[in-house]
């Protein structure tokens, strides 16, 4: 069995600090507030004071590995220009990472302004860059001048190597500060860029190593949007260097055929549209690739200028208000619709789709990119996809009948999910029937402050249930393992008739359901715990049922996942002695530390090792000291950075597709570190 949770967790270790109490602005402070206090950051001493403003968390990994794309989205930006064919990235053993293009290379002269290389003006200044004025760049995934120079700003050190005009030119910065002038040290017959950095690791905390799976994800992606562009990333850490190289001609139709990789298509041509309307500053292309499939739910991917916005934004808008109304219009005409129209949902369930959107000047939520919002793109692929969809279905009538059959089948599907549900709180099970009396509820009733532990089994139930915060720490034992609503999902009735979901949703109070438009849905801010804790034994049977909760959860409570509400206790392995000493470890790894740290050097010493596999095995007041003391307790909050890659592992892992699941587990064998058998 995989567990799920190794997969879609981040490591949160709890710590508790001092209190700290600001007297405010007025003369109670005790330091004068002048204007002598007023500080200004100059140049990249900004961004190295607070680093997440422009590139994210710098200790979740994120801002990490966005570093690398602030670089390789520039030599992007030359194969949207139409100067490089070629990206190589590479991974070095001392932590530092390359990326080299073959582009026109960095401009060497000298700016009139700064009086030092434009290259160097780059390099140091932010807002400084060749994009603003469409000429150099008609369009551009870089950060206008802003995504390098922070990257400089938060290495340790960078080397900018620029091949351009027979010669070779070098320059290296510590700190984001150049170490020399921009100097000739070679001659060339090429031309083309290469910046190689380390992060500073002062800065960088937790996550401080490039993941070479993350990167080439994110690399695949990028060729998969460049049809002809040729990326390889060299890996050389280790004892020997792992090449992976992407190139794909077909483009955005390669994409979505990987991204229906192992499921069975509706129609086997990918529809392919492309578009294009001028705007004031230029003009805006629009290219998409749709496919439906067997599956339940959707996998929509956006991208501006070869940039991923994960959070979507004003394209994916456009996008889902044209799918619904252009199958609704076709399934009317046709007389394949009965009563309402199709909803939103009904029309993406089993959609793979890519929207790649090129602007002269986007404008975006934040500066990592996350979300468009340039509001003239709603309208632009709404109109575009409304109209080449509609063409497309007129031409392939058959086609166009097996996606409105789809959807209605999944019309009736939900519709059948809202009547289980609805026939279930009737019956005052999901709400006005009280909490459920295995329910041992916490003293406060203010949410913010409150906890609930999912706990596997009554034996481990009443130990928690002893050795609690009876104040802010709410109980609720589970028994044996849950439904598994994967295998479920022609079944609502089922799922909302099995007794432990029923308990889990009445203490929970939140409701139930993904769909945040129907009546009785879930509801994050209704929720009457604001940490819901999954703790389950420390084996494979623990594993399995802590799996089978968070399926559960993602499928009918997503939003508890996606708003932090989510944990995983971490109960310890072992309990080692030594004579009166007694120490809690939760590895293996920590156990041959401390039995080491225990012994001494006198490896004679017999030390004591109890293995924990069960809660029930724990006294109350060991739970409490280990596993649910807020002062010392170490937690694993569930989050989500890839919400179709997580859909698509539950797919896998909990899903009927034993092929499939028997795939992920061969491929994933070797990162296993803690095999129970």
């Amino acid at each position: 069995m995989v567990d799920i949770p190794t997969i879609l967790i981040s490591y949160v270790g709890e710590r508790r600090f001092p209190e700290v109490t600001f007297a405010g602005w007025g003369n109670n402070m005790t330091e004068t507030y002048d204007a002598s206090k007023i500080q200004v950051l100059e140049g990249l001493e900004a961004v190295r004071k607070r680093p997440g403003m422009y590139l994210g968390d710098p200790h979740d990994g994120s801002a990490l590995h966005h570093c690398i794309w602030e670089v390789v989205d520039n030599s992007v930006d030359e194969h949207l220009a139409g100067h490089t064919d070629i990206i190589e990235i590479s991974m070095h053993e001392d932590g530092s990472l390359s990326v080299r293009d073959y582009g026109r290379g960095i401009p060497v002269g000298e700016h009139e302004e700064y009086g030092v290389s434009a290259a160097e003006v780059i390099m140091t200044k932010l807002h400084a860059g060749g994009k603003f004025d469409n000429t150099s760049y008609k369009v551009s995934g870089g950060l206008h001048g802003v995504g390098v120079s922070a990257v400089n700003a938060v290495s340790e050190w960078m080397e900018m190597t620029i091949h351009r005009d027979g010669k070779v030119y070098f320059q290296r910065y510590e700190a984001g500060v150049p170490v020399d002038p921009l100097r000739v040290i070679g001659s060339c017959s090429d031309t083309g860029t290469k910046i190689s950095f380390k992060p500073d690791l002062s800065i960088f905390t937790d996550v401080v190593e490039f993941n070479f799976d993350e990167v080439d994800t994110r690399v695949s992606e990028t060729a998969f949007l460049n049809a002809g562009l040729k990326m390889t990333i060299t890996d050389q850490r280790g004892d020997e260097a792992h090449v992976s190289e992407h190139f794909y001609e077909g483009g955005l139709s390669e994409y979505v055929g990987k991204l229906n990789d192992r499921r069975e298509v509706l129609h086997s041509e990918v529809i392919k549209i492309q578009g294009e309307k001028e705007i004031e500053k230029g003009v805006v292309e629009v290219e998409l690739a749709l496919q439906w499939s067997d599956a339940f739910s959707e996998s929509i991917r956006c991208y501006t200028n070869i940039i991923r916005n994960k959070d979507g934004g004003t394209h994916m808008s456009g996008l889902r208000t044209a799918l619904t109304s252009s199958v609704n219009s076709y399934a009317k005409k046709r007389n394949l619709l009965k009563g309402d129209g199709l909803s939103g949902d009904d029309v993406r369930e089993g959609l793979a789709a890519v929207v790649s959107v090129k602007h002269p000047d986007p404008s975006f939520s934040s500066q990592t990119k996350d979300k468009l919002v340039s509001s003239e793109v709603t309208g632009i692929v709404q109109t575009i996809v409304y109209d080449k969809l509609g063409d497309f279905f007129e031409e392939n009538p058959s086609v166009a009948r097996q996606i409105v059959e789809k959807a209605v089948l999944a019309s009736k599907a939900r519709e059948a999910a809202r009547k289980a549900r609805d026939l279930t709180r009737r019956k005052g099970v999901l709400e006005g029937g009280g909490l459920p009396g295995k329910l041992a509820d916490c003293q406060s009733r203010d949410p913010s402050e409150c906890e609930v532990y999912l706990v596997e089994g009554d034996s481990a139930g009443g130990s928690a249930k002893t050795g609690r915060d009876r104040r802010i720490q709410a109980i609720l034992p589970l028994r044996g393992k849950i439904l598994n609503v994967e295998r479920q999902k022609h079944n609502a009735a089922k799922v909302f008739q099995n007794q432990e979901i029923q308990t889990m949703i009445r203490a929970l109070g939140a409701g139930v359901g993904n769909n945040s438009e129907e009546e009785g849905s879930f509801d994050s801010s209704k929720l009457r715990y604001s940490k819901i804790i999954i703790m389950c034994d420390a084996d494979i049977d623990g594993a399995h049922i802590r799996t089978l909760m968070l399926t559960f959860l993602w499928r009918f409570m997503r939003p508890a996942i996606e708003d932090g509400h989510v944990y995983i206790a971490q109960p310890p392995l072992y309990q080692l002695t030594k004579g009166r000493i007694s120490k809690y470890v939760f590895s293996d790894e920590e156990r041959d530390e401390v039995i080491s740290e225990l012994q001494g050097g006198n490896q004679n010493t017999k030390i004591g090792v109890q293995r924990y596999k069960g809660l029930g095995e724990m006294n109350p007041d060991q739970l409490w000291e280990t596993t649910m003391n807020p002062m010392t307790r170490t937690m694993l909050k569930v989050t989500v950075q890839d919400a179709e890659e997580s859909d698509r592992l539950f797919e896998i892992l909990m899903g009927e597709d034993v092929p499939d699941r028997r795939a992920f587990i061969e491929k994933h064998a070797k990162e296993v570190t803690n095999l129970d058998i």
